[in-house]
């Protein structure tokens, strides 16, 4: 399932989530050599956040592979620095696209609720929280971690509890057919969330694959918790479709004034 848009209108203009989603669009292009080798493998090197590095499991200059034939030394960026720089470094075009829209149909709403510097620094903290879990249950402590995926996780935990009836579309493919669907944010959140759980126990028994589940159970925990602290009540008033209570959202969105959420 892939969503496609929220029936949910923008009453700011989103210049953090904008502001983000231009910055890994900018390390994937001058940073990560839009995924070209030897490029990506250099930033991972020198960018991912290396579990055995910031914990002190592994001696400065010693060697971890980062793909095929490719060998990074411990070490080579601070330690601290790659718990952010991590978060703007990807390892595909697959995995920058997804995570960037998801960003970009949650992130705004979200942000709607802050505000645009508390926004950046919930993002912030919520990818913290999320490389914070990942690395309490890492097995492996040698594997590099890059995404924003964890941060992401923590606004749709934001979402969840700011706006649980909105209506979220999906594409959903069943066998070589393809249809859309509209379901509740709480539906759609809640069902990421049980996946991300279930998979997140199955890496723990070293049968999961590349994707850093516990992060992202670590980043939407967060985000769940972390709203109450920043969100703006002014702001999220402004909002029509907020909470469980009052306006129920509706197929004409569009005509709510985007900068100061009059309703006509």
């Amino acid at each position: 399932m892939i969503p496609i848009r929220d029936d949910n209108p923008s009453v700011l203009i989103p210049f953090t989530t904008l502001a983000i989603i231009a910055l890994n669009g900018i390390a994937w292009f001058l940073v990560q050599g839009l995924g070209t080798e030897p490029a990506l493998a250099n930033s991972v090197c020198r960018f991912a956040l290396v579990p055995g590095d910031l914990l002190g499991s592994m001696e400065p200059g010693s060697n971890f592979t980062v793909g095929p034939g490719a060998v990074c030394r411990a070490g080579t960026s601070p330690a601290w620095f790659t718990l952010f720089s991590s978060m703007f470094m990807h390892g595909s075009w697959l995995h920058l696209i997804g995570n960037m829209w998801f960003l970009w149909i949650f992130g705004n709403n979200v942000e709607d609720a802050m505000g645009h510097s508390r926004f950046l620094i919930f993002y912030l903290l919520c990818g913290l929280a999320a490389a914070a879990l990942q690395l309490y249950f890492t097995n492996n402590p040698q594997i590099p971690m890059v995404g924003a995926s964890g941060a992401i996780g923590g606004v749709m935990g934001a979402y969840i509890l700011l706006y649980p009836r909105v209506q979220v579309h999906m594409l959903i493919f069943l066998g070589f057919f393809a249809t859309t669907v509209a379901v509740p944010a709480v539906l759609m959140l809640g069902y990421w969330f049980v996946v991300q759980l279930l998979g997140s126990f199955t890496s723990v028994t070293g049968q999961g694959g590349g994707v850093a589940f516990w992060a992202h159970v670590g980043g939407f925990a967060a985000g769940a918790l972390l709203i109450y602290a920043f969100r703006n009540p002014r702001l999220v008033a402004r909002h029509p479709f907020h909470g469980w209570k009052g306006r129920s959202p509706h197929r004409h969105w569009q005509k709510i004034s985007r900068r100061r959420g009059k309703r006509y």
